[in-house]
């Protein structure tokens, strides 16, 4: 169905792949890995015809459609959510808009004059729209934009007025309504809150196409894939299962190949010795001879690449008082919006608090008059009743707005000798380390780095001397999922207290011992994890049907 044939791919200096190939069958859901700037994004591009490969051959079944989602959505304005989801299946969009155009025509005395024009065309459009299924099609639209969070005024505003991380999303239920025979989606669970990424998680699943995926979500890889191929070193490997199964047989694989180094070494080594010993005796100059013939002729077994994953380990901080922030009262609206309106909640020591509800319910808010007690320009203040931080209480404030706050011109060492200037080289150059950025990457400017780099670097500054309550919207957005493993790895050894929001399912089942679950109904409080909540609740945010 789609083949990548001994194909080679550089970039400048770069070798992407050496006769690498790859392939995938009608109905198989595949997920990409590898680690950043492997070329994951680069075999998406050759198998949608936007980049060749430098040899070899990339061949697609003719006739087959291929929907692809990136990260690159370009500039989109002029048109309704709705509109540009349509878009992306063809004519119906522009029919659309051209009955909306003349159904205002028609109430519009300053026309009446060409009524009978407009009548008709209006009749010749509505019959086209309708030979398209374009009634079916727009509710199908609607359904999809519900499904990723969207509410009915922001389907039908204006596209343009849209952050970047909801035009993501339009662009994705593009790809998802066409339907295509063929899905590639790179990062579609990025930008995603909890009840999208499980409403996603279930549209892909009943998607009969194929599809070709990458994620930093595990769970979400391992929901929905069979089948793992890995870029690495220039090579595409292919394991069948899903992503815990290809951990496994990559470290099973590891370990073999170490062992089957190790034997050979052992006897190349025992061979040498016997070659220096004996090789100026006349006596053994045949055996000799022939030991060296030998070993030109020994195909050497190359070691296992190591990954370089380097732990992170946090200084004990200093301890807070018993009781960490308090709620008491609290009213907040935004508008004629009311978020809270008499929140009284409690946070203690050492609890960690996971925050969940749908979209608009007031996660983000609840974290913001945390930080607002402390840092105002940072946070926000209740309307009414008051919140409290306790005694002792250091707190570390993790939000995306923290990202805009690095100086574009220093590198990423500067910015951290600037946090710590009493650190010493060695200590930040092993700081960034734990956190991706090796070698020469600590002299990068702040300004070129990307999401996920700018995320680590904030994360880095911010555990580096660590607080003791840690405040984190979204932490795991944009990172990779080594940088992800490496942060719930440190996170479970934290001696302070916790209160955040993720939408990472993995990283709520580690971290949580207590979840506050926001609905319209009210604030419930759980004690025990994100697991014991699902347990409990069966159901995986708040809002889901049970099961969903």
């Amino acid at each position: 169905m789609i083949r990548l044939d001994s194909i080679s791919k550089q970039h400048g200096h770069q070798i992407l792949f050496i006769d690498a190939s790859m392939g995938i069958q009608k109905g198989e859901k595949v997920g990409l890995v590898g680690p950043n700037g492997a070329g994951k994004s680069t075999v998406f591009r050759m198998i949608a015809g936007e980049e060749p490969p430098d040899d070899g051959n990339v061949l697609v079944d003719p006739g087959m459609t291929i929907g692809y989602f990136s990260q690159d959505v370009g500039e989109m304005s002029g048109q309704s959510a709705v509109a540009a989801v349509m878009d992306g299946v063809g004519p119906v969009s522009a029919l659309a808009a051209e009955m909306a155009t003349l159904e205002a025509a028609m109430v519009d005395p300053d026309q009446e004059g060409d009524m009978d024009a407009i009548i008709e065309r209006y009749g010749e459009v509505q019959g086209r729209f309708q030979e398209l299924d374009g009634y079916a099609l727009e509710a199908r639209a609607r359904e999809v934009l519900a499904g990723l969070s969207f509410s009915q005024e922001r389907m039908d505003g204006d596209i343009g007025l849209l952050s970047g991380g909801w035009k993501m999303r339009v662009a994705l239920a593009r790809i998802l309504l066409m339907r295509p025979d063929a899905m590639l989606l790179d990062e579609p669970s990025n930008h995603l809150d909890l009840e999208s990424l499980i409403w996603l998680e279930a549209f892909l699943k009943a998607y009969d196409g194929a599809l070709l995926m990458t994620s930093h979500d595990r769970e979400f890889m391992n929901r929905i894939i069979g089948k793992v191929v890995e870029i690495d070193g220039g090579s595409l490997t292919t394991y069948s299962g899903n992503y815990d199964f290809y951990e496994q047989q990559r470290a099973l694989n590891e370990a073999q190949r170490q062992a089957q180094f190790d034997r050979q070494q052992a006897m190349l080594s025992k061979e040498i010795k016997f070659i220096e010993r004996f090789k100026a005796r006349a006596s053994h100059a045949a055996q000799v001879q022939s030991r060296v013939k030998k070993l030109d002729k020994i195909e050497r077994v190359e070691p296992p690449r190591r990954r370089q994953s380097v732990q992170f380990e946090f200084r004990s901080p200093p301890r807070s008082g018993d009781d960490v922030a308090g709620f008491k009262n609290v009213y907040k609206g935004y508008g004629n919006q009311p978020i809270y309106t008499g929140l009284d909640f409690q946070v203690r020591r050492k609890e960690r608090w996971c925050v969940l509800g749908a979209n608009g319910a007031g996660k983000s808010t609840l974290l913001k008059l945390v930080a607002g007690a402390v840092v105002p320009e940072h946070g926000t203040a209740p309307d009414q009743g008051s919140v409290t931080i306790g005694s002792s209480v250091r707190m570390g404030y993790f939000a995306q707005h923290a990202m805009d706050l690095l100086d574009g011109d220093d590198t990423v060492f500067e910015s951290l000798d600037e946090s710590f200037p009493q650190a010493g080289q060695g200590v930040l150059k092993s700081l960034a380390g734990c956190f991706g950025f090796s070698g020469d990457d600590v002299e990068k400017p702040c300004r070129v780095l990307s999401g996920g780099e700018k995320a680590r670097l904030v994360m880095a500054k911010m555990l580096f001397d660590p607080p003791n309550f840690l405040v984190l919207d979204e932490p795991t957005n944009h990172l990779d999922m080594a940088t992800k493993e490496m942060l719930v790895a440190a996170l479970a050894e934290f001696e302070g207290t916790m209160l955040f929001v993720s939408h990472d399912r993995h990283f709520l089942a580690a971290l949580s011992n207590r979840v506050l679950e926001l609905t319209p109904e009210g604030v419930h409080q759980f004690s025990g994890g994100y697991t014991e909540y699902v347990a409990r609740t069966g159901h995986e945010a708040p809002g889901l049907h049970p099961g969903g």
